[in-house]
């Protein structure tokens, strides 16, 4: 289970960066994504982020960018040599079921097949594929290549094989493989960061306090290098609203209704976060950049 093409579906926030780590340490890349010119876009967004991150030069971006091959709405074309897919499409089970339906029907016998998914489980999305031997979970953090953690985990299906293989490139496009005993939602890090993210949000909702004041507090009584708002803004409220609003179709819980409203109403406006230049803060100069703000 030799891995050498890549594809990488879905070109959002994730999925432009994990394509980018990939084609940096040589493997050969495509992006699918329905709208190509969205994915050049995020490809683009990157260069400043990569270059401030970790202190590299123009010239290194564009060298890992020559192996981005193609980039294609194409889905067969696109996977027709694909030794490793890894969906990274919006946050709905909806679109990944359908994503993943479509993939079915083009994907080559040998081809692994890994969901970037922060709140499902690999359990949940592996029934709509019909190669569960060749399925599981490999989750990035934001700012991949700063920090370097891929969580991984399959199902009981999943081939040992598959699970050695990913490891494997995990290493080789220096990420630092976490290979879970068994799923559990939010995998480690977002098992202990989705519960801060919900307070916050209540915090917020139930008029105990505004998003600024709530980050203070945190990072001043912690010593947290940034807080959950600025971690919201930093996701995107897209990937929050969405987290939320599966949160209140299995539950119904008025507040949590609530906290997705408020969000659809900032996104509504165009503010989603660091992407836009607005969310919780103004960018690229936010507020907590300001003397002002921490007295």
């Amino acid at each position: 289970m030799e891995i050498k093409n890549v594809v990488i579906a879905g070109a959002g926030v994730l999925g432009s960066q994990i394509a980018f780590q990939a084609a940096r340490f040589g493997y050969q890349v495509k992006i699918w994504n329905r709208h190509v010119d969205r994915a050049e876009k995020r490809l683009a967004n990157i260069k400043g982020q990569f270059m401030k991150d970790m202190d590299k030069t123009a010239e290194d971006y564009e060298n890992a960018m020559d192996n981005i091959v193609e980039v294609s709405n194409d889905l067969p074309s696109m996977v027709s040599d694909a030794d490793l897919v890894i969906e990274a499409v919006s946050e709905s089970v909806e679109i990944k079921k359908a994503f993943f339906e479509e993939l079915n029907e083009a994907l080559p016998d040998h081809t692994i097949v890994a969901s970037n998914s922060s709140t499902f489980m690999p359990s949940q999305l592996v029934k709509f594929t019909n190669y569960p031997e060749r399925f599981l979970h490999m989750h990035y953090a934001n700012h991949i290549w700063l920090h370097n953690v891929t969580e991984i985990v399959g199902t009981p299906e999943t081939s040992k094989d598959v699970i050695d293989a990913v490891v494997k490139f995990t290493r080789s496009i220096d990420m630092v493989p976490i290979v879970l005993k068994k799923e559990n939602p939010g995998y480690v890090m977002n098992a202990l960061l989705i519960p801060l993210l919900n307070a916050a949000q209540s915090l917020w909702a139930r008029g105990v306090a505004d998003p600024h004041t709530i980050d203070k507090d945190w990072m001043l009584s912690n010593g947290s290098s940034m807080g959950p708002f600025m971690i919201l803004d930093v996701v995107g409220l897209r990937t929050a609203y969405e987290i939320v609003e599966n949160q209140y179709q299995k539950t119904k819980d008025p507040l949590a209704k609530k906290i997705g409203d408020n969000l659809k109403a900032m996104i509504d406006e165009g503010h989603t976060g660091v992407e836009s230049g607005q969310g919780f803060y103004h960018y690229p100069n936010p507020e907590y950049k300001d003397p002002e703000f921490w007295k």
